[in-house]
């Protein structure tokens, strides 16, 4: 597997994305040695849409209060050629939105919303 040699070849990454129709991620972090290359992306979408064209394996879902405010962050991770390459969401949730993550069965809020 070779590396990622240059700010060129991971900003590139980036560029086919956008090429190919994917919403341009509003912040974007490449760490020295270009071995770690982070996108933040604005909504769900986008988020997916990234994934999918990066062909991320790895998932993560962290729920977390920021102040008052409860955030859940998504992560979707990959490895190309020799970079590190994560896609991150954060979204503002609500209390019932955690609450559907505690319950036994998930669809039970549906119904009672209904």
């Amino acid at each position: 597997m070779t590396e990622l040699a240059t700010r060129a070849q991971a900003f590139g990454l980036i560029a086919e994305g956008v090429a190919a129709g994917l919403s341009a991620p509003w912040r974007m972090y490449l760490a020295r040695g270009c071995r770690y290359l982070s996108l933040n992306v604005g909504d769900r979408a986008e988020w997916n849409s990234w994934r999918a064209h990066l062909g991320c394996p790895e998932l993560s879902v962290r729920v977390y209060d920021a102040g008052g405010e409860i955030r859940r962050a998504s992560i979707a991770e990959v490895v190309l050629d020799g970079c590190r390459i994560s896609v991150e969401l954060v979204e503002e949730v609500s209390t019932q939105d955690v609450d559907r993550l505690l319950t036994d069965d998930p669809m039970s809020f549906e119904s009672e919303e209904t």
